[in-house]
Parts: structure tokens; sequence; C-alpha cells
């Protein structure tokens, strides 16, 4: 179910870094080098695949670009906000 702008702005602040954009929850992440942000997107997809539930990625060097929205709901829904909480937990193990 997609979420009211007020829900998603009110639950925003307990991600860490992220904003929305468009009618996605974006974050760049930056890591050491490029085998390290390649190692987390990979560590990303096998929850990703269970959720069956996949953000667009860009990787750029040692940036890794995650954008979360539901596109069959057409904007953010708790499953955007679920991603974007492991890919915090993710990261931080890196």
């Amino acid at each position: 179910m997609l979420l009211p702008r007020d829900d998603i702005e009110r639950w925003l602040p307990e991600l860490n870094g992220w904003r929305f954009e468009g009618n996605a929850l974006v974050r760049q992440f930056t890591f050491a080098g490029f085998p390290e942000a390649v190692a987390f997107v990979n560590r990303l997809v096998p929850g990703c695949e269970a959720a069956d539930h996949h953000p667009d990625v860009t990787i750029n060097y040692r940036r890794v670009t995650l954008s979360y929205s539901t596109h069959s709901e057409g904007g953010v829904t708790e499953k955007d906000f679920a991603g974007a909480a492991e890919a915090d937990k993710l990261a931080a193990g890196s």
C-alpha cells in the first residue's frame, strides 16, 4: 500500500542518511574502494531476492546509490522502508 507523504516524512528520520526524492527513498553509501562497493551490493542480493523487492542501484567507483520505490504501487511503501533499513544494517557491517 502506497504511504502518504506525511507517513514518509515521519518515518524518514528513523533511517540513516536517506532522503525522499521523487517517488523513492534514496541514499548514497561510500566505501573504501570499488571492491568494497561491489561487495556491499552483493550482500544486498539475497535479502532483495527473498523479499522479491529490489532497489535501483548505481555504482560509481566507491559510491553506491540505492533508490527504493515500489513500482507496482507508484511510490514508497513499507517494503521500501524495510529495504532501506536492511541496506543500512548491511553497510554498517562493511
